[in-house]
């Protein structure tokens, strides 16, 4: 890194440097970095621009520091950036998610989405369709089966966790660090299904929200395309940063709020 860059963006480039190393598998999951002093010498900038470096990735998932071990390359880290062509694919379920929201075919029959789980649990275990107070297992004719205790356990789980992976190509037209990826996708897990009670009294209100979720989908598909030709050096795509991204999302909600609000008004 020869000439003169600006002091403040310079550890920036070293970021960019050794993130490209990994993602062209010059470093793989559990290997050690190089030391400051060695990555210092090898990309002619101060120590202190490598530690910058180091730390940001380390934010952003990339790498992890072990006292007195050094800094090693994160599992995931690599997937994140080898496996860039996922983003069509990210991309394309978003957009085709928003052409059903958009049409209205989106809507299932009451307990759908969990059926498949259901029916599986009760190929698999005996089961009755009589409960027996909170029990989970009963006996019928001296045999031990599995009540609709169980069922109901198993649909609100299997739901709890479709809703995490539909978060999951959305978090992605957001950011790419690994923590928050894993951090919203674990709340999704423990919480979308108690606010989606929370604030279903509010849905008959809210009747332009399908428009607006759709909007947002396709956006976000959108920007995942985008950015994956960004990533495989397509002069013409443009990446949409972070700040663009959440004030279209802001904003749809907030346009579909306000004519939600009125139109119940009439």
């Amino acid at each position: 890194m020869r000439g003169a860059p600006d002091p403040q963006k310079l550890y920036q480039q070293v970021a960019r440097s050794i993130a490209a190393s990994i993602a062209e598998g010059r470093y793989v999951p559990g290997d050690r970095l190089p030391s400051e002093r060695d990555l210092a010498r090898r990309l002619e900038v101060g120590r202190a621009s490598v530690r910058e470096a180091i730390a940001s990735l380390q934010v952003a998932g990339m790498i992890e520091t072990r006292p007195g071990a050094g800094s090693f390359v994160a599992a995931g880290a690599a997937a994140i950036e080898r496996f860039v062509w996922v983003f069509f694919l990210f991309g394309a379920f978003l957009v085709y998610t928003a052409v059903k929201l958009a049409t209205g075919h989106e809507e299932q029959e009451e307990g759908s989405p969990d059926s498949w789980a259901v029916r599986l649990m009760e190929r698999l275990l005996p089961t009755t369709r009589e409960y027996d107070g909170e029990r989970v297992v009963t006996r019928v004719d001296g045999r031990r089966v599995f009540t609709p205790m169980l069922l109901v356990m198993v649909a609100i789980g299997s739901t709890d966790l479709l809703f995490a992976l539909d978060s999951i190509p959305a978090i992605f037209g957001l950011t790419e660090q690994a923590y928050i990826v894993f951090t919203a996708n674990a709340f999704a897990l423990m919480g979308l299904r108690q606010l989606y009670f929370l604030l279903d009294g509010l849905l008959d209100r809210l009747v332009h929200l399908s428009y607006g979720l759709a909007v947002i989908l396709g956006f976000i598909g959108v920007k995942l395309v985008l950015h994956a030709l960004h990533d495989y050096d397509v002069s013409w795509a443009p990446d949409i940063g972070i700040v663009p991204s959440l004030g279209v999302i802001i904003g749809t909600l907030a346009v579909v709020t306000v004519t939600s609000l009125r139109s119940t008004r009439r």
